[in-house]
């Protein structure tokens, strides 16, 4: 092989290989068409086999993996968990108490009150003095709360959240990053009391279908579908995103019945990654950790746990 000195020459030489590769390529598309135009299902078995390959795709398998079969194991656990009597025929009615950690910022006041026009039957109460997480959930609890619900800051910035449920666990930390309050949401709507309708989807573990029961257990069963509103928790890749959007009907559309459907958001918006889960009531010395995923210690990226 040649060795050539002169940087410009080498670019143009390189520049030149691009392009003749580039025009085999193209050769070879028109080539393929032209084969497929008299055989589609040549195109069609091309398709078939060119699928991309995805984090996704490559996930690492889980053995507490949700199957679309009903698991009979799965069911009698959930029919005896925490959270079963939400479910069953008692339907008890969730009341969260909403708060903050000590010195909170004005942010994180502002943050907590759109929170308290999310969760419907939640109420605030600022937190004073030294108490702990554990002495607020064990009052909370006597005065027939169902769940707490406590923002974290650092620096004065709202960077996790802690959710318990009521009385006895268990309990979840959260990381919470891209905070956006509805203030700061471009064209963003205002938000009625009505109670909002809760999608939540692509939990598909064990430990995602015990997170995505928590915040189900937040809102009422009945939703009013008359404020057309809605609370959305995606789970991708391990990353919660949460959204609350109103349904708007639009007339003279360009659909065959003139009416057309769109979303405007009404905040706020922000996504939550999870890292601990303790059985009990929160307690950050004594809690029997169940689950513990801390930041920037993920060595596999296809392995997910919700």
């Amino acid at each position: 092989m040649v060795k050539i000195r002169n940087k410009i020459v080498r670019q143009n030489i390189y520049l030149q290989m691009l392009r003749q590769r580039q025009k085999e390529k193209l050769e070879k598309r028109k080539e393929r068409k032209k084969e497929e135009e008299k055989n589609p299902e040549l195109r069609e078995t091309r398709l078939a086999e060119n699928v991309p390959q995805t984090i996704e795709s490559k996930r690492v398998y889980d053995e507490t993996l949700v199957q679309e079969e009903p698991d009979e194991e799965l069911q009698a656990e959930l029919q005896d968990d925490e959270y079963a009597s939400y479910y069953n025929e008692e339907r008890r009615a969730p009341k969260l108490l909403v708060t903050t950690s000590k010195r909170a910022s004005r942010k994180a006041y502002e943050f907590a009150s759109e929170l308290l026009d999310c969760f419907p039957n939640a109420e605030f109460r600022k937190r004073t003095g030294n108490i702990e997480i554990h002495e607020i959930a064990e009052a909370a609890s006597k005065r027939g709360y169902t769940d707490l619900l406590v923002l974290n800051e650092d620096h004065k910035v709202t960077n996790a959240l802690t959710l318990v449920h009521l009385p006895s666990g268990p309990s979840f930390y959260f990381t919470l990053s891209s905070l956006q309050l509805a203030k700061e949401i471009s064209n963003h709507g205002r938000a009625t009391g009505h109670i909002p309708e809760l999608i939540i989807n692509n939990f598909s573990t064990r430990l995602g279908i015990t997170v995505a029961r928590a915040f189900q257990s937040l809102f009422l069963q009945q939703p009013q579908i008359q404020g057309r509103q809605v609370v959305t928790i995606h789970c991708q890749r391990d990353f919660l995103f949460f959204r609350r959007h109103r349904y708007m009907f639009k007339e003279k559309s360009q659909m065959p019945d003139g009416i057309g459907a769109g979303l405007q958001e009404l905040g706020p918006r922000f996504t939550m990654r999870l890292r601990m889960v303790q059985r009990g009531i929160w307690d950050n010395k004594k809690g029997e950790v169940f689950f513990e995923s801390n930041a920037g210690e993920e060595s596999d990226r296809r392995r997910f746990w919700l």
